[in-house]
């Protein structure tokens, strides 16, 4: 489409070009970029080419005219009429845009990314996408431990090309810090950016990681519960059953309601049989299948069902000294002595009992002798004064809160004030992760989550 030339008093995309290239100032620029056409038209406009026919971003550059390209990008992706920029473009921009320049329009860097997925979508090829969302996602924001946007459209583009992997990097950092003037945030987007990163964990067995996850987006304080937290709840509990053989309480700020629907579903029966014999868990598993499916729960569910057998073994060495091969293998409901054995010496070998197999096929336990490698201390080190350091940053980020400190003098002697109290953070400014949840509406559901489909966790 030629938009060229002007008509009946609209800016042309010439007009554009021209104000982005010759002025100096951001934020005078921006308020152009917003008012210089009517909204019905100002998209297509911007979707177009100059009068020339020349494609307008080969004028421009993506560092020095970063705000101009950024809304001329965002709407050739998303226009229905002009043909997509091509991915060389995209990368390029993505990887030298200049960061404070596109901070005066996170509107925009929001309708790029989304352009970005429906473009490799259209394309049929979703994982082109995840280079430029990645370099957005990582220079954007002033430090990754800032939530935008972004993060839950690069984490669901992950999960839905199960390029779990490249989701790590940006997994790896905490998020401590929200600030609603440099992303247009929602509180469906903390919600999503944590069940979504918990699923890439969980799907690359990174168990404790994917449980803290899950925790963040089940516990996100609210006033009612958003659907996603249920079905985080219920991979939460699955992820716990692998990991420990039993569920954790939850944190105590979290929704009472969470849990209490949790128990209503298929999902709290066999979290009461758990563990039991495979067979039994088998026989529920049975039964529920086609729900099981449905959700894409059934991987970790067989993951948990073959982990019960080790539950009900360190439940054995509670009891007794010495046991017979085939006398732990009716117990957990085994009948071949060798398969109980395999799962013994993993057991003995992983650290999770301290145990020994005579020649007979005796097994006699002892009590656990915990080790840790110089390795292991020297990272549990390390992780404990980076955890320090970010927690003293949280805490001297609230403490220059006027809103922050006004409340919490005027109910330090509330032991209940640290509960959803809407007014306990500034509006529209910086403030910590603790205020995502505050004074936001819960009717968001988890709506339609198609990006998961293909998660099996097997």
């Amino acid at each position: 489409m030629n938009a060229g030339s002007s008509s009946h008093g609209l800016a042309s995309l010439d007009d554009v070009i021209k104000h982005i290239t010759t002025s100096n100032n951001a934020s005078t620029l921006k308020a152009y970029l917003n008012s210089f056409a009517p909204k019905e038209s100002r998209e297509t406009i911007l979707a177009s080419t100059i009068g020339s026919g020349q494609d307008p971003l080969t004028l421009l550059d993506p560092s020095r005219n970063t705000l101009g390209y950024l809304y001329i990008l965002s709407a050739r992706l998303n226009s229905t009429v002009t043909a997509t920029p091509s991915l060389a473009v995209i990368e390029s921009f993505c990887s030298n845009f200049d960061p404070q320049q596109a901070r005066y329009a996170p509107d925009r860097v929001t309708l790029l990314a989304r352009g970005i997925v429906r473009a490799s979508e259209s394309s049929n090829n979703a994982k082109y996408a995840l280079s430029p969302l990645f370099s957005l996602v990582t220079r954007y924001p002033p430090h990754l431990s800032y939530l935008t946007t972004l993060h839950p459209i690069f984490l669901k583009l992950c999960v839905s090309t199960r390029h779990f992997t490249a989701a790590l990097p940006v997994l790896s950092v905490p998020i401590t810090q929200v600030d609603t003037s440099l992303s247009d945030l929602h509180y469906n987007d903390n919600l999503v950016y944590h069940y979504a990163g918990g699923m890439a964990l969980a799907a690359l067995k990174q168990w404790h990681k994917a449980e803290e996850f899950f925790e963040i987006c089940v516990s996100a304080p609210a006033l009612a519960p958003a659907a996603i937290q249920l079905e985080a709840y219920k991979k939460l509990v699955l992820v716990q059953l692998i990991q420990y053989g039993e569920v954790a309480s939850l944190p105590k700020y979290t929704l009472p309601a969470i849990p209490r629907m949790f128990k209503s579903t298929p999902y709290g029966n066999l979290l009461k049989l758990y563990p039991t014999q495979i067979s039994n868990l088998r026989t529920l598993v049975a039964k529920e299948h086609d729900l099981f499916q449905q959700e894409r729960n059934l991987g970790l569910i067989n993951q948990a069902i073959d982990r019960a057998p080790v539950w009900l073994i360190k439940k054995l060495t509670a009891t007794y000294l010495t046991l017979g091969l085939s006398d732990i293998g009716r117990e957990v409901g085994i009948d071949n002595s060798e398969e109980v054995r395999e799962i013994i010496l993993s057991m003995i070998d992983s650290g999770e009992i301290n145990a020994s197999i005579s020649a007979d096929g005796t097994v006699t336990f002892a009590d656990p002798v915990p080790q840790f490698t110089k390795e292991q201390l020297d990272r549990m080190l390390v992780e404990a004064q980076q955890t320090s350091r970010e927690l003293l940053h949280v805490e001297r980020h609230m403490n220059t809160s006027k809103e922050y400190l006004t409340k919490a003098m005027k109910h330090k002697d509330d032991a209940g004030w640290g509960a959803a109290d809407e007014d306990m953070f500034p509006p529209g400014g910086g403030m910590g992760m603790g205020g995502m949840g505050m004074g936001m509406g819960m009717g968001m559901g988890m709506g339609s989550h198609g990006w998961a489909d293909d998660v099996t966790f097997s």
